[in-house]
């Protein structure tokens, strides 16, 4: 099969919007090669865009990330221009305005008009529909979605998304195009939130529910899910940092766009901060206090007790066998137990498993064992430096501090989370890989543009299928079959690609 080739470097691009993300996307491709013409309708916006681009460069240069010679072959390549007409002789025009429907239509229709019918266009939006945004055009085929992410010369993702009628020859040569400016390019269909605005929504309102729910404080979720987890920012700093309307806004439109399906189900608690004006550093406050001399908040951490010097382990750990290793390796007498029990470490008359998505209250009453502790998931036992210990109803008061002494032991600080099912780790990761496979079921990617999407796009440590499947699928199922039991909402309902896969 021959495969398309990409825009040849002499082709002419064409960048309409000389805001962040459009300038940003305009250097990306004058840094590949392409002569590019950036347009904005706003006067000396292009201008201005090119002289802020000047200047990060020689900054860049300073800081000896490029040559002085590479920055002036960069900025020679672009042109600003003045009215719509410049762009004529472009072979591709990607469109980075204002999200508004109507404006884009507009853009689209009169370009048109002024290009060549060869013209390729492209829309950079994040949220609206690329069959809607081609509609009103005479020929919709030789549109498609460019979707970049900010700041564009950075991050590497390019999702290109196809419209209904988008030309598989458009789709075909925007893919190759962007993998030759360096970026990871995966495919979509269009679907609202294409796939890293679709399948991150757990990433946020998971954590808000356990938050909700006074499982924890917003410090210890955020630093349990970025040091258990790996992930590269905790929630809530990271909405700070995007700003809690924008999130808000597009939980808001995946949840209206799905008819209310209560996996995009959006956060009270992120509404009120919107409503009281508390939109994270651009405001001051959000979750957290940005303001000059606030309080900073900390993760809570269980002050240890008494370590135990032996502990018996039954069944067979998987992936937390690490955690049993590093505690031998700490002095921790590790004795086998019962091979044909479900794995877990007793001592000092406690019982430590991995959680399964049930409560810790649950499991003790399944198991019978009323001291029971469950710990949660980490992206790598061998190195966490943190867990979350959730405790059983009525257990014994001084059992967390024995566990958190154990665990202390291997050099694990560990953050008590009330009896929340799934505790957060695991119930975080086991939704990103329901919905990344959701969105294969439905076919808006494949099962690997969907990792790549997530990794390229959102810095996870794993795409959410591969670490699912690392996780062991069925023990993804039983986790999201488990918080299904215990809200009873349809929210944690089980992908059907999930359950063909598994088996």
């Amino acid at each position: 099969m021959t495969q398309t080739p990409p825009l040849p470097l002499n082709a002419t691009v064409a960048v309409i919007g000389a805001g962040t993300m459009g300038a940003g996307i305009a250097q990306v491709a004058a840094a590949a090669g392409h002569p590019v013409l950036l347009y904005d309708n706003r006067d000396g916006a292009a201008e201005a865009a090119l002289t802020a681009m000047n200047t990060q460069l020689s900054q860049r240069v300073e800081r000896g990330k490029i040559t002085d010679e590479a920055k002036t072959q960069l900025l020679a390549r672009m042109t600003p221009c003045q009215k719509l007409a410049d762009l004529a002789q472009a072979a591709l025009v990607i469109e980075a305005i204002v999200e508004d429907l109507a404006v884009k239509q507009s853009v689209f229709t009169s370009l048109e008009t002024t290009c060549t019918p060869d013209t390729l266009f492209a829309s950079n939006s994040s949220s609206l529909s690329i069959t809607a945004i081609a509609s009103k055009l005479n020929d919709p085929g030789r549109l498609a979605g460019m979707h970049f992410f900010n700041p564009a010369p950075v991050m590497k993702l390019c999702e290109v998304i196809a419209g209904l009628e988008s030309r598989s020859h458009v789709i075909d040569t925007l893919l190759a195009t962007a993998r030759n400016w360096g970026k990871v390019a995966v495919r979509a269909n269009n679907t609202p939130g294409f796939i890293v605005n679709r399948v991150a929504r757990p990433y946020y309102t998971e954590a808000m529910k356990v938050y909700e729910e006074a499982g924890a404080d917003i410090a210890t979720l955020d630093a349990l899910l970025k040091d258990a987890g790996q992930f590269p920012m905790g929630p809530f700093a990271l909405t700070d940092l995007i700003g809690q309307d924008i999130n808000l806004a597009v939980s808001q439109t995946v949840f209206a766009s799905y008819y209310q399906d209560r996996r995009f189900e959006p956060s009270l608690v992120q509404q009120a901060l919107v409503e009281g004006g508390l939109l994270g550093r651009k405001s001051g406050r959000g979750f957290y206090d940005y303001r000059d001399g606030a309080e900073p908040k900390y993760p809570l951490t269980i002050t240890p007790g008494e370590p135990p010097k032996n502990m018996i382990v039954d069944g067979k750990p998987g992936l937390w066998q690490p955690l049993i290793e590093r505690l031998s390796a700490a002095g921790i007498t590790v004795q086998p137990g019962d091979p044909d029990k479900s794995a877990a470490m007793t001592c000092e008359g406690l019982s430590l498993k991995l959680t399964g998505g049930c409560t810790a209250t649950t499991q003790a009453r399944r198991s019978g064992d009323p001291n029971t502790i469950l710990f949660d998931l980490a992206f790598d036992y061998a190195s966490t430096d943190r867990l979350a210990l959730s405790p059983a109803d009525g257990s014994n008061p001084e059992a967390m501090a024995t566990a958190a002494a154990l665990f202390a032991e291997a050099g694990i600080q560990c953050s008590h989370l009330d009896d929340s099912p799934g505790l957060i780790v695991m119930r975080t990761v086991v939704m990103l890989c329901n919905l990344a496979a959701d969105a294969v079921h439905k076919g808006v990617c494949s099962a690997e543009d969907a990792d790549n999407a997530m990794k390229a796009g959102t810095n996870y440590p794993a795409g959410p299928i591969e670490w699912g499947e690392r996780l062991g699928l069925k023990t993804v199922i039983q986790v999201l079959n488990e918080l299904e039991e215990h809200y009873q909402d349809g929210r944690y309902r089980v992908s059907p690609w999930l359950k063909r896969r598994s088996a």
